[in-house]
């Protein structure tokens, strides 16, 4: 697998998603429990990844990107931008750290400062927002520890396993982004 980086920090680096890395990804995206944590609700075949990773590399309003833990050089996550709108400078994000291990690490913390930096100062966004399910909690305090701001609930926005639950919207503008991380002051 490829170990260029297209993006990097202290642990981890993003790059783009490359066909040897569907395998991975078609497991994390069968994972019952990380279904549940992300939303998903239908199952993934790898022929599915593989029509769906050349769809994204053709799709000017998306990125997809793996994230890679430096020190042992294997994919942990993934994560990108999507529905990217440059006319209202406006994206949505998505990040899943599906290595169980790697979770609670600081990788994904890592990662998101990546993203958030290219996001609004290589692409100039000026909003950066994602839909988290309201049960889970971490992920509500992962995004609102790097920045987001609750703005919205989808009430009963989402079935899974018997229950409906909230999806909660988030976002960051691109100010609120630069006085959290002391950009451009």
């Amino acid at each position: 697998m490829s170990n260029v980086a297209f993006l990097s920090s202290e642990r981890t680096y993003l790059r783009p998603v490359e066909k040897e890395d569907l395998s991975l990804l078609y497991q994390w995206a069968n994972d019952a429990v990380l279904r549940g944590l992300i939303g998903e609700v239908t199952p993934t075949s790898l022929g599915s990844l593989e029509e769906f990773l050349e769809k994204a590399r053709a799709d000017n309003s998306r990125i997809w990107l793996v994230i890679v833990a430096k020190e042992t050089n294997r994919v942990i996550g993934e994560m990108g931008l999507l529905r990217m709108f440059p006319a209202w400078r406006t994206t949505d994000m998505s990040l899943i750290i599906g290595d169980e291990d790697a979770r609670g690490k600081g990788y994904g913390a890592e990662a998101i400062r990546l993203m958030l930096s290219y996001a609004f100062g290589y692409l100039n966004f000026h909003r950066v927002a994602i839909g988290v399910v309201g049960t889970n909690e971490r992920a509500l305090r992962f995004y609102e520890k790097a920045g987001f701001k609750r703005e919205g609930l989808q009430r009963d926005g989402y079935y899974y396993n018997h229950a409906y639950q909230d999806f909660v919207m988030m976002s960051m503008l691109e100010n609120e982004y630069r006085d959290r991380y002391g950009i451009g002051k």
